[in-house]
Order: structure tokens, then sequence, then C-alpha cells
């Protein structure tokens, strides 16, 4: 900062003077003497505002300032951050500021980075200050490439350079150039742990994320080296220990070396094990309250005579804090200290101090965000009831109920405490509502199936109310079909639903790979369910159904004799029944939980057709290790007749192969084969199902690489085995196997399912394992719409 007086002369001589004197940094000898301000003029401004200088000085017209006073307007201006350069003086009573406006940011270019991605950087940027049309500033620039520089070496990057250059551009604006050199991840090349006797190398290596070089390392990368993942195997080692009852474990210290080429780091973690300790006794401390310390003492999960282990103290903290937020104690805290005893050296006393806090009531449940649909369907949802005591439990159920909904984007909730009160909150949920209808055309190919044409409109919300409304037609080679439905999740208060469905459907079954014959069905039925559970329900319904049979030219002898002895027309009268169960994390590529249901349909006494039909299907997913996810999942079905009719309806039978079944087969083509009723010249036969439906299939799920969102499609190692029987074969029949475990098909392959905007696309990559003679085989096979 430059500080000029300027003595009142002639107008041309002051201006001449001024412009020397500024421009050579000159100090007037009568600077130390005051005078009072007539007026301030700001000279050198461009972009910013004089509002912006008159903002930042300190002093006004008719202030007396001096020297120091001139100072203080310097370290003012330059602390706004806008200006290179400010120059103060005065013109007689006048005083002057003369400043150099610091240029704006015109544009910033990234190059060479790969490892750390383009938006990461400039958000970066954009948080230290530098982003297109700020002010500019060496300075931060100076920093930011340094710090980039340190993010490289974490990540292991020892030989990352970063280059910066600045482009001077016209109207005071600058380009921003950074030359990103992130050179190469250095490798692990060895790993030493010095001081372990208890544990041996191979077990504490195991525990690591950074390994040394294996086959795989070039998919993995874990023997890449980053500061983070050594801070987070450190952790690992300590916990270990910790887990294991060793509380004087200490890591002493920790090196680590890199070769001279920048590319080979060595390891060294030296640490100090300790004894261990067992517990003697276990305490808890702290006022309970109306809760007894039996029921406190009983869901911990550490005893005494147990070896220390700080994860079980940690999970007991959390069972304390549970139970006690279940009872209304919503801000109770629970901690866990071990105590050394004095009196033997290798055991501690387990103390848990409790912090219960006073017992908090719901003042009101409140709702926000819900434009469309109404509050009664959310309140109905709800488990925490206002006026009771607060339960972390119901408050976090009912979360989790509304997410279920299927209504809302995102679910949130707060527990405010209520002003002016101590032992009261309200809790607020806070929606996002998405679209909850869909009108939709469809227009596909589908193997076996042929084209497929579709239409449908449907609701899950309508008008806010939380019912469905489902209206669809669909015409493909196969099938035909026109269907209407709506149901009611609420029919009473208590969850009580109810549902009603119209139905026509002309299946022509030689289409789908079957027997020769076709189906015209049309119908209506009701159905109730009732929740057993919060995952839970029973299903009951009651239909009527009228069903006509069409046989082709030359009909099977199966489908001949039944039409013979039953007749083409069947009008039935349907109960059916179930039960389902889904504790799965999502509805669609569920990669967690479980699911299975119980379904039975049955014809009324003395319809045209009594018979029943019973399926089981269940899923269960178990995580093996790092990202895979076995999946176990299980089809089983069983129909037969009762009263006057003796043969099983074969148009009811059960089918297998293809996708969803056992794959590598042709859709419904395994099982039981229909007798021709005359021999054709290459030996063809169709599959006409069976009454026993046996299926199991482990899949082992696994992330595809290269690809971020996992969540839109699944990809799967598979083994499938099933096949259908029929345990009433019949003596017309030639192929035709009763429950017999040596027909089980087998095969086993590749599956990729991706959720697209149009519909689910499956790919499966499979290989039969037990081929035998008429088997019908497909290699691969693609299904639209379908999802293994």
């Amino acid at each position: 900062m430059t500080l000029v007086i300027l003595t009142p002369v002639s107008s041309r001589l002051a201006c001449f003077l001024r412009t020397c004197l500024l421009g050579c940094g000159l100090v007037y000898s009568t600077l130390a003497f005051p005078f009072v301000i007539s007026d301030i003029r700001v000279e050198g401004l461009q972009r910013i505002s004089a509002g912006t200088v008159f903002g930042a000085v300190p002093y006004s017209v008719g202030n007396d300032i001096g020297a120091l006073e001139i100072r203080q307007i310097g370290r003012s201006l330059f602390a706004n951050g806008s200006f290179d350069d400010v120059q103060i003086g005065r013109d007689g009573d006048v005083l002057v500021i003369i400043v150099k406006e610091r240029p704006t940011i015109d544009s910033i270019e990234l190059d060479g980075n790969k490892a750390i991605k383009t938006e990461a950087l400039i958000e970066g940027l954009n948080e230290s200050g530098l982003a297109e049309g700020q002010i500019f500033q060496m300075v931060t620039l100076e920093h930011i490439a340094t710090d980039l520089e340190r993010q490289y070496v974490a990540q292991g990057r020892y030989d990352a350079n970063i280059e910066t250059s600045v482009e001077e551009l016209p109207r005071n604006r600058v380009a921003i150039k950074v030359d990103v050199y992130e050179g190469n991840v250095s490798g692990i090349r060895h790993i030493n742990i010095v001081g372990n006797k208890v544990f041996g190398d191979e077990t504490l290596v195991d525990l690591l994320e950074l390994k040394l070089p294996s086959f795989l390392s070039f998919y993995t990368k874990d023997d890449q080296y980053s500061r983070e993942k050594l801070k987070g195997d450190l952790e690992n080692i300590e916990s270990y220990y910790l887990d294991r009852g060793y509380l004087n474990f200490v890591i002493d210290s920790t090196q680590v070396a890199i070769a001279s080429n920048m590319e080979d780091i060595y390891i060294t973690v030296n640490v100090i094990e300790g004894e261990q300790f067992t517990i003697s006794d276990v305490d808890v401390v702290g006022e309970l309250h109306d809760i007894p310390e039996e029921s406190i003492r009983a869901i911990l999960i550490t005893r005494q005579g147990q070896v220390f282990s700080r994860e079980l103290m940690t999970a007991s903290e959390e069972n304390i804090e549970r139970a006690l937020g279940n009872a209304g104690y919503t801000f109770v805290s629970a901690t866990g200290e071990p105590v050394m005893d004095e009196t033997d050296g290798d055991t501690v006393t387990v103390r848990y101090f409790v912090d219960t806090g006073r017992r908090t009531y719901v003042r009101r449940v409140n709702f926000r965000g819900n434009t469309v649909t109404r509050d009664e369907v959310l309140r109905r949802e709800m488990r925490q009831a206002e006026g009771g005591w607060a339960s972390t439990a119901y408050i976090e159920g009912s979360k989790i109920r509304l997410e279920r909904l299927g209504y809302f984007l995102d679910v949130s909730v707060e527990t405010p405490t209520v002003p002016g009160t101590e032992d009261q909150i309200d809790v607020n949920y806070t929606v996002q509502e998405q679209p909850s209808g869909s009108i939709s055309a469809t227009l596909g190919f589908a193997q076996q199936i042929g084209l497929i044409l579709g239409v449908s409109y449907q609701e899950r919300n309508v008008l806010g109310s939380g019912n469905s409304l489902t209206v669809g037609v669909n015409r493909s080679d196969y099938q035909k079909a026109l269907n209407l439905s709506y149901f009611n999740p609420y029919h009473t208060v208590d969850g009580v639903s109810r549902g009603y469905a119209l139905f026509y459907q002309n299946n022509d079954y030689d289409q789908r790979n079957i027997v020769s014959f076709s189906t015209d069905s049309f119908g209506t039925s009701v159905n109730y369910g009732y929740p057993i559970s919060e995952i839970s329900r029973i299903n009951f319904g009651v239909g009527i159904e009228s069903t006509n049979i069409t046989t082709g030219a030359i009909a099977a002898k199966e489908i001949s004799e039944f039409v013979a002895r039953e007749g083409k027309t069947y009008d039935l009268v349907n109960f059916t029944a179930g039960y389902s169960m889904s504790a799965l994390n999502r509805g669609l590529l569920a990669t967690a939980g479980r699911s299975q249901s119980l379904s039975m349909e049955m014809t009324v006494p003395g319809s045209a057709l009594e018979y029943y039909k019973i399926n089981y299907k269940g899923q269960q997913f178990v995580p093996l290790f790092g990202p895979l996810v076995l999946r176990m999942r299980v089809d089983l079905g069983y129909g037969d007749t009762y009263g006057d009719t003796v043969t099983y309806p074969f148009y009811k039978n059960f089918y297998a192969g293809g996708v969803g079944s056992v794959r590598g087969f042709k859709r419904s083509s395994l099982g039981p084969q229909a007798t021709p009723f005359m021999p054709n010249q290459f030996n063809e036969t169709d599959s006409i199902g069976g009454n026993v439906l046996i299926e199991f299939s482990a899949e082992v799920i696994f992330p595809l690489p290269f690809v971020e969102d996992q969540r839109q499609i699944r990809s799967a190692l598979f083994v499938d085995a099933g096949n259908v029987f029929n345990t009433n074969c019949l003596d017309i029949s030639e192929i035709c196997h009763d429950l017999e475990l040596d027909e089980l098909r087998y095969s086993a392959g590749l599956a990729i399912t991706w959720i697209t905007g149009l519909a689910p696309i499956s790919l499966i990559f499979s290989y039969p394992l037990n081929e035998k003679p008429g088997d019908e085989v497909e290699r691969f096979q693609f299904e639209l719409g379908g999802v293994f």
C-alpha cells in the first residue's frame, strides 16, 4: 500500500504531481498532518462498485484523519480481498483512493486427471474459492495445487505432479489451467508385523484390506497402497485385540517405506500386545426409574467369567439404549467402561453408566410434504400413538411402513422437543411424493411368446386414498387377456384388505411350446387379506370361473381322454387361501433378506371339476464375503383331485424349463410329454406338464465391474435343478414319470438382468449338466420383461 499526500496547487500541477507521486510510490512530507475529509474520490474501479469501497472505508466526509487512520483504511480495503494494490493520498482535503482490481476467473481447465473425477475437482476448487466468475488469488491456486498433490500421495501415487498456469486475458480476466500427472499407484511388496506373539502374522495380515499382490489384484486392486486403507487396517488390528481381551494393546509405531522407483511400498507395524483380561463382575450404574435392573441385566451380552470384548460391550450399550428408548426414555445414553481390578491384575469390572433422563411423551405426530396423499393414509401406518410415551421402535417402525407404501421417494423423521417442556416431543415425518400412477403401452418380443402388445393403466394411490386401480389389455401369440382390479389395503381400520378382480383370458398353449390346445376363461373374484405381523399376511378369496377347452385338429391322447371323460366346458367356484411373508431389502432385484409364500386353490364341492392345487415359493439371501451374496430359491407345487373327478385337469398343470425355472432348457419343455394321436416322422412331442413341481436354484450374485449403480442390474452365477412329474400317469402315456429324483434336470451358467426404462431385460448363458434324449436345449435365452 502506498500513502500519498497531495497539497493544494493548480489543478494541472496537482494532477501532474498526483500522477508522479502515486506512480513512483513517493510519500510526501506532509503525511503526518491530519485533515478533515471534505470528499472521497475513488479511481481505478472497473467491475467493483464504488459502494463496495465506501463500505470498506471506516470513515466518511467530516471525519478527521491522519497517517494512522489512512493505514487503517488500507488494511480494510486489502481485507476485502478484491484488490491487488491500494494507494491512498489526499488532494487538498479530498481523500483519494486508487485501487487495482484483482482479475476474475474466466475459465478453469483440468487435464490428465483420471483417479479423481473432474466433477469432484471442480467442486473442491469452488469450495476453496476458485470458480469461474470469482476473483482470482494466486495464493489460493498454489495452496490447492499442494493439497491436490497430498491427496494423490494419500492414494499411494508418490510420483504425482501438479502444474498450474495462468493466462492473462483482456478486460482483467485470467484463464487457469491445471495439468495433472497422476503417476502410478505404489504397490505393496511386504507387510511386516513386529511384536505379536499371541496371534500369528498370517492371522493379522488376513485382517488387512491391503494385501500382497495376487492373481486377482488386477481386479480387486487390494495391493495398491493408500493412507486411508492403512489407517483402517490399523484400526482393524486394534479392534481384533480389544475384542479378545487385550485392553493394553497399542500400535507402538508404523513405518511406510517407499523404494527409489517410487512404486514399491514396504510396511512395518510394531505392536505391544499386553495381557488378556477376563470379566470379574458386571455393574449397572445410574437411575433406571421404573425399569427393573434385572431386565437390563438380562439384555447384557457381557457376562462374568468371559474374556473381555469391546464389541460385546458396545452391543450391550446399544441393547440398553434400545430397551429404554422403547420404554419412553428417548434421550437415554449408556456408556460401558472396563475398570481394572486392583487386587487381580488380569481382570476387569465392566460398568455400564446409564443416564435415562426423563420419560418423554409424544404431543403430536405431524406430516409434511404429502401434497397428494391424505393425512389419514399416513396416519393409519403409525405405530407411535399421540399422547403415549415415545418409543424408538414404534417411531422407526412407522417410518419403515411409510417407505413400504411406495408412494414416497424419501421419508425422514425428526423428534424435536416441545418448547417450554422437558418431557414432550413432536414426531415430524417429512415425505417426498413420487408419481404413483402410470399409463403405459407395451410393444415387445419374447422368446416362445412372440409379439407382445399391451396397454395398461395403474394407479396405486387413487386420489390420495391409498387404494389401487389396475386396468390392463395384453395380446400376444400365446395369450389375449383383459383384467380389471381394485384393491383397498385398509377396508377396515385394523388393516383388513379387500380386492376385486374381473378377467378374461384366451391362452393358446401351442404358441408357448406346450401341447396343442387352447382355453377360454373368464370370471370374477373377491379377496380379503388379514395382517398377522408387520411383514406377513394371510389371504382368503372366492371366485367364479368359466373355462372352455378347444383341442387341436389331432389332439393328444391325454387331452382326448380328459375331454371325453370330463367334457369341454367347466363352470367352477374357486376358493383360495394363502400366506405371504417378505423381509426383503427391496421389491425388485433384492440382495438381502428373505421371502416366502404358500398358496392354495381349490374348487368347492359340486363344481364341474373338483381339484386342489398347492404352491410354495421361498427365497433366502445370505451374505458371503465382500460384495458376494448367495441366493437360494425353491419352488414346490402339488395338485390332485377329490370327489367325483378322477383326472387332474391338464390345463392346471405345472410346467418347468426356461427363464425363472430351470434355465438352459426351452420354456415349459420339461416333464411328461403328450402322446400324439399318431406318430410324426420326426418323433416330436409336446410337454403336457405335471401335477408335481420341484425346483431348486442357488445363485452367487456379484457386482459387474465398471457399473456404478448396481441397483439397476444384477449378475449371478447359478446352478438350477428341477422338473415336473405326474403321480397319476395314464396307461396311454408313453413319456410320463412319477416322482423320480433321477429325472431332475440340472444346469449352470451366467444370468444378467437389467432394469431399463422399457422393461426388465434378462440375458441367460447356460449349459445343461445332464441333458437327456428328447430334451429341448437353449444355451442362450433372452427375456423381455422377465426377472430371474
